[in-house]
């Protein structure tokens, strides 16, 4: 029995010091091709090379309002009406409540509070 542990522990000895092959170092197989090969590349684009003008040749003129236009000397023109706004900026809505709240005489965490409450109004 003795003879049998030593040669097992003496088996166990050389196997926990044999070379083994780093799984790492071996290349896997190639994958299969199951894939489908990739589409072609597009076309390229095309390039139209813009038409560069002359020295020698004169500007393109063209004719945009060749009516004349008729301006009346003895009437005030009209000045546009513009609506205001009917509610002031968020901004500006909690400036003014902290300004109330300053004056009802709160202190900084009432006021904040009074501000967000009063501006949403």
């Amino acid at each position: 029995m003795h003879m049998i542990r030593s040669v097992l522990v003496a088996a166990a000895i050389a196997f926990a010091f044999m070379p083994v092959a780093a799984v790492s170092q071996i290349p896997p197989p190639p994958p299969p091709s199951i894939l489908p090969p990739p589409p072609p590349p597009p076309p390229p684009p095309k390039i139209e090379v813009p038409e560069v003008p002359r020295m020698d040749s004169p500007p393109p003129f063209k004719l945009q309002n060749t009516t004349p236009g008729r301006v009346r000397t003895d009437t005030v023109p009209k000045t546009p009406y513009v609506r205001g706004s009917r509610r002031s900026s968020f901004g500006d809505r909690v400036t003014r409540c902290l300004d109330e709240g300053a004056a009802m005489g709160l202190g900084p965490s009432e006021r904040s509070e009074y501000s967000r409450s009063c501006a949403n109004r």
